[in-house]
């Protein structure tokens, strides 16, 4: 081993390759063949179809086609398929016009909605191709006016023949617009009945979602609905029907995310088997034919196993997999999921019921470096304010040939995750490679308000945003400092969207942190609240902060930009200029607050991004910005061609 200083170890995990990896999507079935959704950093981030044939991967749908929907701007499953006449038929969103198109090979995709000059026109997620019918049921989002709020959804069907291409009117709706947001609709085995979730404001999925149930009309349409679960307290996750017509879902009635088979829970666990639905269409269960369940379950993961709902036992798959998406397909006995692990990144996997065998059949992981580079991670528990728990995943530094001087502690960077209702998986991630292999410690916090741990764990961000958060953040640093883990003076925190909340809340609000990096932020809570954002969370700080007609000083309090002046730590501040989730202006607000105050940093924003980086130029960039933050920071000597980043006081 040879000594060098923290920060200054040659890693040959670089920005560019950083960047260059997109995980798969959605995968699904189409008659026998896996196809999924692959994204091209390359390509302007666009996501195209990948179908797995017996002589490999096939990419289709060439540039500039775009296979991601908008619905909810977080979107979801954009695209299912069948076999019809022996060739396949797929239908897809495409993102630069939110159409429907359908597609067979060896032709041109060809329109299936209308396009709408009202507001951001009409929208579509979730499209499932009807057996028995010529139509493509799926959550039409319509805009009747020019406000992000001026929406209306309901599931619809869409006719296969091209009728509805230039006609509204040919768009079939299901069901009346009862609900401000609604999944899409699923037939029962028969065909009789369909089940979807819906939920109004001011609460998330994650809060209380409904269960529907309705007949099916005679003329196609869905009858009067009947609520069978659920409520303002009861997060209803997901909803399908079993292959004996039985009814399935996923509830945290009992605290924890669990498995419910006509309102009879199947496995009891204080586990998870569910997460919070930010995308419509993620499955976290899919039933197989032979009356077993594929699952995801686990306490802060979320592993693949087998459920036999007679019995409650759970069988997990074998293999490195320690973390799967919420995209599970089924076809016949054959699962597939897409999953990844510490060593390994995001890959699609495929598990025959019937022997137990489980292999790679898409976007396969390959070391793009020698896997000695990789960090070395693990899950900690640390010990939060008040002593409660706080769970985090620790990657210290790490080079196979390269040590750190005797006596010295590294530097670290705290990664807050974004939602907040989400969690930070244990997987490889290059972009944390490369800050670790060049001797950067990272640490992701799964502050209170994370999923995977409870709804208790859950709700202690209820009406705490920008306390629990900065708080948890904050007692994982300085554990680590105090163990001898982290250098207590080289301390910084990182993060996007809520994370990026969390991050300029920490700056202002503690003095833990040396610097920080911003990315596209919520900064001001009061312009958030008041439509500075789009619909589905234009509620959501009623929950997380309270509702603003009661406690606006609450809302101006916690706000960044208010405390602008608090701020001494440099900073960099990243932001998509297409954002319409966290907008350009909060940042420009801030930024203007700040002023005169001779604090140290930089504003970098991207042309043609939105809300989290999709271009390898853009990631390039930010990845780049972010270390030469850390070097002139911490005192850092990075290895290789680094541009300086230019900050500005």
């Amino acid at each position: 081993m040879q000594t060098l200083p923290y920060g200054s170890w040659p890693s040959p995990v670089d920005a560019a390759l950083a960047a260059a990896h997109g995980r798969p999507e959605f995968a699904g079935f189409v008659g026998d063949e896996v196809w999924w959704t692959a994204c091209r950093p390359a390509e302007g981030g666009r996501r195209t179809l990948v179908r797995r044939t017996a002589d490999g991967e096939e990419a289709v749908l060439p540039e500039p086609w775009n296979v991601r929907s908008r619905v909810i701007e977080y979107g979801g499953r954009p695209w299912t398929g069948t076999v019809r006449e022996g060739a396949p038929l797929l239908v897809f969103v495409n993102f630069a016009d939110q159409r429907l198109y359908s597609w067979r090979p060896g032709g041109e995709p060809r329109p299936l909605t209308p396009l709408s000059p009202v507001g951001d026109g009409l929208r579509w997620v979730d499209p499932q191709l009807v057996a028995g019918r010529d139509e493509v049921w799926c959550v039409m989002e319509e805009f009747t006016g020019e406000g992000p709020s001026d929406v209306r959804r309901v599931p619809a069907a869409v006719p296969l023949d091209g009728s509805a291409a230039e006609d509204r009117g040919a768009v079939r709706e299901l069901l009346e617009d009862r609900h401000r947001f609604v999944t899409g609709a699923r037939l029962s085995p028969d065909g009789r009945r369909a089940v979807w979730l819906a939920w109004d404001h001011p609460r998330m999925p994650w809060d209380g979602t409904e269960l529907l149930i309705a007949d099916v009309t005679e003329d196609g349409r869905l009858g009067a609905p009947r609520t069978v679960a659920g409520g303002p307290d009861e997060s209803i996750a997901q909803v399908d029907w079993a292959a004996d017509g039985s009814l399935l879902y996923a509830s945290d009635r009992s605290g924890w995310w669990n498995l419910y088979r006509d309102g009879r829970p199947l496995c009891a666990r204080e586990e998870e088997f569910a997460g919070p639905l930010w995308r419509l269409g993620q499955r976290w269960f899919a039933p197989l034919e032979c009356g077993l369940i594929a699952v995801l379950h686990g306490r802060g993961a979320a592993a693949l196993g087998i459920l036999d709902p007679e019995t409650g036992e759970v069988v997990d798959v074998p293999g490195p997999w320690t973390e799967c998406e919420p995209t599970l397909a089924v076809h016949g006995d054959r699962v597939i999921a897409v999953a990844a692990g510490p060593d390994r990144g995001h890959e699609v996997v495929e598990l025959d019921t019937r022997t137990g065998h489980t292999r790679v059949v898409g976007a396969a992981h390959r070391d793009a470096v020698d896997p000695a580079y990789y960090p070395r991670p693990r899950a900690r528990t640390f010990t939060g304010p008040g002593g409660r728990e706080v769970h985090a995943r620790l990657y210290p530094p790490h080079h196979p040939e390269y040590a750190a001087p005797e006596g010295e502690s590294p530097p670290y960077v705290v990664w807050a995750h974004g939602g907040p209702t989400s969690r930070s998986p244990l997987v490889l991630d290059l972009e944390i490679a490369y800050f670790t292999s060049r001797g950067i410690g990272v640490v992701e916090v799964d502050y209170g308000g994370s999923t995977g741990y409870g709804r208790a764990y859950r709700n202690r961000l209820r009406e705490q945003w920008g306390v629990v958060d900065v708080e948890d953040c904050a007692a994982v640093a300085l554990a680590l400092a105090e163990e001898g883990a982290a250098d207590r003076d080289r301390l910084a925190i990182r993060g996007g969207s809520a994370g990026g909340w969390t991050a300029a809340a920490s700056l202002t609000r503690t003095d833990v942190y040396a610097c920080g990096t911003i990315l596209y932020p919520v900064l001001d809570l009061t312009g958030w609240a008041t439509g500075e954002t789009h619909d589905f969370e234009s509620r959501y700080l009623e929950t997380l902060v309270g509702p603003v007609a009661q406690v606006p000083e609450r809302y101006a309090e916690r706000s960044p930009a208010t405390h602008a002046d608090r701020l001494t730590a440099p900073f960099v501040l990243l932001q998509g200029l297409d954002d319409v989730i966290c907008r350009p202006v909060q940042c420009e607000r801030f930024l203007a607050r700040l002023a005169g105050r001779k604090v140290p940093h930089a504003y970098l924003t991207f042309e043609g991004e939105g809300h989290g980086f999709r271009r390898a130029s853009t990631t390039v960039r930010a990845l780049e910005a972010e270390l030469s933050l850390y070097a002139q920071v911490f005192g850092l000597d990075p290895a290789g061609d680094l541009a300086t980043l230019e900050l500005d006081t």
